[in-house]
């Protein structure tokens, strides 16, 4: 079953090195038959939150607002891709993502995060996991990291000889984690309402 999923990336850096892991999970997300769209907090540029979307009367929010809100209505699943700032999320990701809840219910979530070094920015998917089960979109046990990021993935997201053998392996394991969920909840939703 083909799914959507929009993908999240919200580094704002010059240099940044994360689309790399973005531009790998959507290519490997179609190569599966999925519908992924990278959804890039840089490209958006939503300000500061001010007003979430559904705080907008109809047809009053702006633009770009409108249509990743479009894109998340029609979302069966949602992967975040995120570095580490401190130990922490990433502002411009919480930044984009809290404009938004309702859109979000219901639906699961995978998580990929990425570092230059070797932790691979996994002390950043322990404070993913809290928020995006409060935001209505519990996060899926697999999760994805990619340490030295700058060596394992080139520009246009394409593993290079220094990614490790089960590299590949680790985001199947990832994707069908995240795909058996999605279609579960999909098959619920349709079976029954949700409770809210």
């Amino acid at each position: 079953m083909a799914l959507n999923i929009p993908v999240f990336y919200g580094s704002y850096r010059r240099d940044r090195k994360g689309i790399r892991l973005a531009r790998y999970i959507v290519s490997r997300l179609e190569a599966r038959g999925d519908r992924p769209e990278l959804i890039d907090a840089m490209d958006v540029g939503l300000p500061i939150l001010d007003r979430m979307y559904k705080e907008y009367d109809k047809g009053e929010a702006p633009e770009a607002m409108e249509r990743v809100a479009e894109s998340l209505r029609k979302a069966d699943a949602f992967i975040i891709v995120s570095g580490e700032y401190n130990q922490g999320v990433q502002p411009g990701l919480k930044n984009l993502m809290d404009h938004f809840l309702e859109e979000y219910f219901w639906r699961p979530s995978g998580i990929a995060t990425y570092s230059m070094g070797r932790f691979a920015g996994v002390r950043a998917m322990m404070n993913w996991r809290t928020s995006l089960a409060e935001m209505g979109m519990p996060s899926v046990s697999q999760v994805f990291s990619v340490g030295q990021i700058h060596k394992t993935l080139s520009e246009d997201g394409e593993p290079t000889d220094q990614a490790h053998d089960g590299f590949e392996k680790s985001f199947t394991r990832f994707a069908d984690d995240l795909a058996w969920w999605a279609e579960a909840a999909k098959a619920q939703r349709a079976k029954k309402d949700p409770p809210y």
